[in-house]
């Protein structure tokens, strides 16, 4: 190896050291902005965004299908509408934009299935990036990160489905306070396991992995509980002279807060491992600020 070359890797190496002390020294909330606007996340938000409005939302739509045994009285706009506690005139615009569970009988095809569970993987994949990225680390190969991000859309159904299933969110004893709390830790599990599935070499310092399960729980298990109840309804009734096309533009803009959410945690993930996992390892993972060229490997 030349001098220079050998000369470039220290200055490289000095660079990502002088990166964590800076990060370190700046307060959570300013370090998870920069790192924010470095990895340009307002437009992997807007990608993220239309690829969960295009998977999440079709296969909500299955699923209440299957569990309401494809009714024909059954709508997903009722559980919207009970879930949301909308009336009047809003209420009639969500029943009548979902139809009933009978209509989705025909899309519950092995085929039809998977259509939507394939088209969950290019998600998936965004997610990755955002995440390779905010944690500037290299990303996999096209084929392993499909692999990846296939298994982390496993994991993140069935952390939800699991947490569903555990309570609807309603709060009205001590008891439903209780299955709240209890219903976070899949949402804990699932964020916690993210690194370690999403992005190259993510399971080292495997104890400071926790602080991305928090911060999921917090962003994902809790502001966006709380958005979805307080917010979307909001929304809903700003578009309500739109007729069913307003609560379409109100659900779309559900899914591009959650998904800008979902690059805040990557970022607060990244920043608060970085802050306690040891300086060393941190520097030693680091690929670069910026993406790698994926047509180089």
């Amino acid at each position: 190896m030349d001098d220079h070359l050998l000369g470039h890797l220290r200055d490289g190496l000095a660079h990502r050291y002088e990166q964590l002390e800076e990060s370190r020294s700046l307060g959570v909330p300013l370090a998870t902005t920069r790192r924010f606007f470095e990895i340009e996340g307002l437009d992997l938000g807007g990608l993220l965004a239309l690829e969960l409005f295009t998977t999440i939302i079709p296969l909500a739509l299955l699923g209440f299908g299957w569990i309401s045994d494809f009714s024909p009285t059954l709508s997903f706009g009722d559980l919207l509408i009970r879930q949301l506690r909308l009336d009047g005139t809003l209420a009639q615009e969500v029943r009548d934009l979902f139809g009933s569970g009978a209509s989705l009988e025909s899309s519950w095809t092995v085929i039809g299935l998977a259509s939507f569970l394939v088209w969950g993987i290019p998600m998936s994949s965004q997610v990755a990036k955002t995440f390779a990225r905010a944690w500037r680390r290299e990303r996999f190969p096209l084929l392993k990160e499909a692999f990846r991000g296939a298994a982390w859309f496993v994991m993140f159904l069935g952390a939800h489905v699991a947490s569903l299933a555990i309570t609807e969110g309603q709060v009205e004893s001590f008891t439903d306070l209780l299955l709240n709390v209890v219903s976070l830790v899949p949402l804990f599990v699932m964020w916690s396991l993210t690194p370690a599935v999403l992005i190259r070499n993510g399971g080292v310092a495997p104890k400071h992995l926790m602080w991305s399960g928090v911060v999921g729980v917090v962003l994902d298990g809790i502001i966006i509980r709380w958005i979805t109840r307080l917010l979307l309804p909001a929304l809903m009734r700003g578009w309500i002279g739109f007729g069913p096309i307003g609560v379409t533009m109100a659900i779309m803009t559900w899914c591009t807060i959650v998904a800008a959410l979902w690059v805040v945690t990557a970022c607060m993930a990244a920043v608060i491992w970085e802050r306690y996992a040891p300086a060393d390892t941190v520097v030693s993972q680091q690929d670069t600020v910026h993406e790698p060229r994926r047509g180089s490997r």
